[in-house]
C-alpha cells in the first residue's frame, strides 16, 4: 500500500520529526494534537474548553486535507495531565461527536509536549 503524508497550513506544523497525519489505504492516522495556534505556532494558554475547541478545529482541518471529516473518526485517544478536567473536555468533545461517536480511550499522564494540559490523537477511516 502507498503511504501519503498529509500536511496543511490550517493546523500546527509538526514540532518534531513527525507528520501531521499519514494516510495508508482507507485509514488516516493523525499525530497527537495539543492546543497550538497554527498561525503563531505557540501553545494557547487559558481556558481548557477553548484550548480543546482549538484542537478539534485543527483536527477537522487535517482530516479535511485528507478528504475526510470528523464523522470518519473511528478511534480517539485523549491524554490528560489532570483527569479532574475530563468532564470539561468531555462536554466539548460531545459537541463535535454528537452522533455515532468513535471508540475512545482516556489516560492521565505526567507530562506532555510544551507543558500542554492534554493531547488528542485520532484515527479515521474513509472509503475511497
Amino acid at each position: 500500500m502507498h503511504k501519503t503524508i498529509i500536511k496543511t497550513d490550517k493546523a500546527p506544523k509538526a514540532i518534531g520529526p513527525y507528520s501531521q497525519a499519514v494516510k495508508i489505504g482507507n485509514f488516516i492516522f493523525l499525530s497527537g494534537q495539543i492546543p497550538i495556534d497554527p498561525k503563531t505556532g505557540e501553545l494557547v494558554n487559558g481556558d481548557i474548553k477553548a484550548q480543546f475547541e482549538l484542537v478539534m478545529e485543527n483536527i477537522k482541518n487535517i482530516l479535511s486535507e485528507a478528504g475526510a471529516a470528523l464523522h470518519d473518526v473511528v478511534k480517539a485517544t485523549l491524554y490528560l495531565k489532570n483527569i479532574k478536567e475530563f468532564s470539561e473536555i468531555n462536554t466539548i468533545y460531545g459537541r463535535y461527536f454528537d452522533s455515532d461517536p468513535p471508540a475512545r480511550s482516556t489516560v492521565e499522564v505526567s507530562n506532555l509536549p510544551k507543558g500542554a494540559k492534554f493531547e488528542l490523537e485520532v484515527i479515521a477511516y474513509k472509503e475511497n
